[in-house]
Parts: structure tokens; C-alpha cells; sequence
């Protein structure tokens, strides 16, 4: 008997009020614990379907479960435990963070879910161990890093215990030692990850699935390392490796 997938989407097509159709009949599968990179040129609908997992998009046509739960967004008792289930973090960490301190920050949504005394503190300490931020736990958030804030935003999100890890351009503006240093933790998480990314060696390091989104459809869905040999196509999607890179 086949697990559950962490994610389904079937037949999931949108079109904008304007007109504009961003979705075509899109089909796809996550499974429990996989990390899969959501790849495209900038318009490709990547952002329309990731806004689809917890509702904030309403589904027109098709259908969207998680954990074998369907995102309804006319159940909003429904649609609570579905955006516990699906975490996403944003490209910009400043987006997420806005409490005193990172504590607070990281307990925010475990309080909010009822978590009270020993068992929000034992919640809290373990996401921002899992990120490696417990020592900056007092600090205003503002007073970090923007590596350091982009893991208190992983921490934010892994504090409600997600079915799905969304990543909205993880990598962007990180040093090189930054990049190594959530690449690792990302490597350690027990969850399934969904990662939107034009960063093809981040990718490539991280996610032994890739799926291109192009124009609203999915022009490819394969392993990453037999997808990134294939330079035509990557450049029909204006995706590209850089120089010197080789897998």
C-alpha cells in the first residue's frame, strides 16, 4: 500500500481576473521527506502554485491536498490546519520576522496554536537548534545577519512542525559561507521540501528531484542530475548553468 503523499496536486488550472491564465492543468506529486526544486523563467506560474498549498490562492479548477487533505479555502478550520502543515519561507526574511526578539519571533505560531509554558519554550529551542540560532534566541532580529535572519525564518516555520518546507529562493542574496551553512541544515531537515529556485547549483546540492514550470504547464519533471545535463532545454526555459560549473 502507497504512503500518502506529503503533496497532490491534480489537474490545477487558474486564470487571473484579468484573463490571464497562469495555470494549465497542472499534476504533481511530493513525496514524504523528498526535496524537489520548482524551477522557471520569471512568469512562470511558480508563484501562482505555490500560493495554491495553503489557500491563500483559491483552487478554480483541479484540486490540491496535503498529507492527503484537501486545501479548501471555504473551510477555514480546515484551512488553519493546512497552513500549519504548509511552511513557507519567504525570499525576504524581514517579511516573517517583525517580533522583539527571535524568541518571540520563533514562538509566535506555536503560541497562536495553543502551545503554553515548558511545552511552546521545548518547541521553540528545538527549531532554532535544528537551524543553529539557539544562542541568538534573546537578540532582536534586526540585529542579525541576513543569513542568520533567513534561518531564523527556516526556525519560524519548522516551530509548527510543516508536512512541506517551501523555500522561496533560498540561496539569494547569501555569501558563500551563509550558502554552505543553510545548505547544511536544509540537508538535516526530516521534511519534505519544496524549493523555488533559479540558482541551478544550489539546486543540484540540494534536491535529487527538479520539475521546470514554464508557461503555466511543467515542461519537465525527472531527476535533477540526468535534467541538468540537458543545456537545450535548460536554456529553452532561460535557465542556465554558470560558467565553469559542472555537475
Amino acid at each position: 500500500m502507497n504512503a500518502i503523499p506529503s503533496l497532490r496536486i491534480s489537474n490545477l488550472a487558474y486564470a487571473y481576473p484579468d484573463g490571464h491564465q497562469a495555470l494549465f492543468g497542472i499534476n504533481l506529486e511530493l513525496h514524504k521527506g523528498e526535496r524537489v526544486a520548482l524551477l522557471g523563467p520569471n512568469g512562470a506560474g511558480k508563484t501562482t502554485l505555490v500560493l495554491h498549498l495553503n489557500g491563500i490562492i483559491a483552487t478554480q479548477q483541479g484540486s490540491v491536498s496535503v498529507a492527503g487533505t484537501v486545501v479548501d479555502s471555504k473551510n477555514k478550520e480546515g484551512l488553519k490546519h493546512i497552513r500549519e502543515r504548509v511552511g513557507i519561507v519567504f525570499q525576504d526574511p524581514d517579511d516573517q520576522l517583525f517580533m522583539p526578539t527571535v524568541f518571540e519571533d520563533v514562538s509566535f505560531g506555536p503560541f497562536n496554536s495553543g502551545l503554553r509554558g515548558e511545552e511552546l519554550e521545548h518547541v521553540v529551542t528545538k527549531a532554532l537548534e535544528r537551524v543553529g540560532m539557539l544562542e541568538f534566541k534573546d537578540r532582536p532580529p534586526h540585529h542579525l545577519s541576513f543569513g542568520q535572519r533567513r534561518r531564523v525564518a527556516v526556525a519560524t516555520v519548522l516551530a509548527m512542525n510543516p508536512e512541506i518546507l517551501v523555500l522561496d529562493e533560498p540561496s539569494s542574496n547569501l555569501d558563500p559561507a551563509s550558502r554552505r551553512e543553510l545548505a547544511a541544515i536544509l540537508k538535516e531537515l526530516n521534511v519534505t521540501i519544496l524549493m523555488v529556485t533559479h540558482d541551478l547549483p544550489y539546486a543540484s546540492e540540494l534536491c535529487e528531484r527538479s520539475v521546470i514550470l514554464s508557461g503555466g504547464v511543467i515542461a519537465a519533471d525527472e531527476p535533477t542530475s540526468s535534467l541538468f545535463r540537458k543545456k537545450e532545454l535548460l536554456a529553452t526555459h532561460r535557465l542556465e548553468m554558470p560558467v565553469g560549473f559542472s555537475l
